[in-house]
């Protein structure tokens, strides 16, 4: 194709082919997942050439190689390591704020209550024949166990919570399995170098960094592009061959997240799957704290105001039933009930009550229980700021080489622009020399 003609109509098919990459380009600028794409041309042979032999001054025009994706793959990989990690945070960090306050005073009112209960106590030391002191020692009785039933229906509902969310997410990261197959399927059909081709591959990146930031996953390619996906650790097969093998969530009794893939146990240690889990976790054992604490207090308290001789001079009853955080209930007792007499004097229940008060009885405990929430939950909160740093850096790295510049564009699409212009000229004069050596014969 050495001729005029032939040269400047590869050259009109090419950089019109060129100025319509570029416009999908400025188009897709703040398209997601959007890759900037590069129309690949070269130098087509010439008459008297060859593939392997090309003359110096035979031109030939210009061929269209494809369209080329500009993609790292390493930056892609480490992107989406990264988002694995800050998913997974970001998820764990979401719910133990909320188990956090469920905890706090503001919502159950537990500390206030032990508070109120050793300072009545004390009060009770100066007066113990007072009715409306006797009458407060009981109320803050059943503050106390209003808000051990309080704190374990936020925690039952937390854990409720986590599990619909897991079932919510796993149902997402399948139907994105089953997309990404039909990419597969669509990449094995696709021209290469096409358009179609390249819209494939972004929307197929896009499916593999929302699977990445839900769950570990690992991705190797074939020749068309098509996805072979397995599990992270463990690599169970979850897309490949045209199979894909859905994730199936379960919750325990208490509340504990398990994944499975074919029936076989699954291991998810990254993603926002893994921090639905720990968060699972994180219930269960605060649940699990809290009936623990709800029993040691009642019996200790109970223990209290058994030692001592009621108004009425009867044995003191206990102050609580039920032997977990969301059965613990004050039981009946009027106010001439409150044990505050014993053998040493009509205050000496209500002195030994308030010696209990230290590093061992109820309140100090409490208050070291939500210490170690606290703290637990600041390191959470460290670890999901650095996680999500490193994602923040690792997403620019990549945008860095898959980004549209927009001023890099307009410079193109004039540089294509003159290309064409260039291209039709040369028709133009091969048509006037052909009409001039017509009109000469």
């Amino acid at each position: 194709m050495s001729d005029l003609l032939g040269i400047g109509y590869s050259g009109l098919k090419a950089y019109s082919r060129a100025l319509a990459t570029v416009g999908d380009n400025i188009a897709n600028a703040q398209t997601p997942g959007y890759a900037r794409r590069r129309l690949e041309m070269m130098e087509a042979v010439g008459g008297g050439n060859s593939v392997f032999y090309r003359g110096n001054t035979n031109p030939g025009g210009v061929e269209i190689r494809g369209i080329d994706r500009s993609v790292d793959q390493w930056l892609i990989e480490d992107s989406r390591i990264t988002s694995g990690d800050a998913g997974r945070s970001a998820t764990k960090l979401s719910w133990l704020d909320k188990v956090e306050s469920a905890l706090s005073d503001d919502s159950n009112g537990i500390k206030t209550g032990l508070t109120k209960l050793y300072t009545t106590a004390d009060q009770l030391t100066a007066d113990p024949s007072n009715r409306t002191l006797r009458a407060q020692f009981l109320q803050s009785v059943d503050d106390i166990a209003s808000g051990f039933r309080a704190a374990a229906k936020q925690l039952d509902q937390l854990g409720n919570g986590i599990e619909g969310a897991a079932n919510s997410a796993t149902e997402q990261f399948n139907a994105n399995l089953n997309a990404l197959e039909q990419i597969n399927i669509g990449l094995r059909k696709a021209r290469p170098g096409s358009t179609n081709e390249a819209s494939l591959l972004d929307e197929r990146d896009r499916l593999l960094d929302t699977l990445s930031s839900q769950a570990g996953v690992s991705a190797t390619f074939d020749n068309n592009g098509a996805v072979t996906l397995r599990a992270g650790g463990s690599g169970d097969l979850l897309v490949g061959g045209g199979v894909v093998n859905p994730v199936t969530v379960t919750a325990a009794a208490d509340g504990r997240l398990s994944f499975s893939v074919g029936g076989s146990p699954l291991a998810i240690s990254t993603g926002s799957l893994a921090g639905l889990s720990e968060a699972s976790n994180q219930v269960a054992d605060q649940r699990a704290s809290l009936d623990t604490m709800a029993a040691s207090f009642s019996a200790q308290l109970n223990a209290a105001q058994q030692a001592g001789i009621d108004a009425n001079g009867n044995p003191g009853q206990p102050l609580f039933t039920g032997t977990t955080a969301a059965t613990l209930t004050a039981a009946a007792l009027t106010p001439d009930q409150v044990a505050a007499a014993n053998a040493s004097g009509s205050n000496g229940n209500m002195l030994a009550i308030g010696t209990m008060r230290g590093a061992n009885d109820p309140e100090a405990r409490w208050s070291g229980y939500l210490a170690t929430q606290a703290q637990s939950v600041s390191a959470v909160r460290a670890q999901n700021a650095a996680a999500a740093t490193r994602a923040d850096a690792s997403a620019a790295a990549r945008d860095n080489v898959s980004q549209i510049d927009l001023d890099t564009e307009a410079a193109e699409l004039l540089r294509f622009q003159q290309a064409y212009s260039a291209a039709a000229r040369t028709i133009q004069v091969a048509r006037e020399t052909m009409q001039t050596l017509l009109s000469s014969l």
